[in-house]
């Protein structure tokens, strides 16, 4: 019975990983960069990661394995005053050059407005050291910011695992 558990657990109708990494801290520039500090896998009470799971450095994330995955950033931002705010998902195929992959924007003319934005790409990961993916943000206000905490999590990115390339 045991060995039925665990084999049910390593695969959930035939996705066999699923992993999510925050900021854990206020990230903030005027103009645009790309998230490459203070990532963090999850860990708050109940999460559950299947899997080997995702490795990160430097901001750049890359894939355990080969495969189909569902990729999706997503941010929550205070703004000061008038703001064009984005968070973006860029990947490579090559291991050098990025390409914006998926876009999420909003406009605001308020101040101290808080939002969230989320976007997903769907990636075909066939090489897992040449194929990776960064998350970027542009704000154009000085003082507005993505919010990042160690114990929830506001701004990350989500990965899945559905299936084989």
């Amino acid at each position: 019975a045991d060995d039925a558990v665990t084999a049910a657990k390593t695969t959930v109708g035939g996705i066999t990983m699923v992993d999510q990494w925050r900021i854990t801290a206020n990230t903030s520039s005027t103009g645009a960069f790309y998230i490459t500090s203070n990532w963090e896998r999850s860990d708050t009470a109940g999460f559950a990661q299947l899997g080997t799971g995702m490795t990160e450095s430097s901001g750049v994330f890359s894939f355990p394995s080969t495969g189909i995955y569902l990729v999706r950033g997503f941010a929550t931002y205070n703004t000061t005053g008038a703001d064009a705010v984005e968070y973006d998902i860029f990947t490579t195929t090559d291991n050098s050059s990025y390409t914006k992959a998926a876009v999420t924007r909003a406009d605001s003319s308020e101040d101290s407005l808080g939002m969230t934005l989320s976007a997903e790409h769907i990636f075909d990961v066939t090489n897992t050291s040449t194929h990776k993916v960064k998350f970027y943000a542009e704000s154009v206000s000085s003082g507005s910011y993505f919010f990042g905490e160690t114990d929830k999590t506001y701004t990350g990115a989500t990965f899945v695992r559905l299936g084989d390339t």
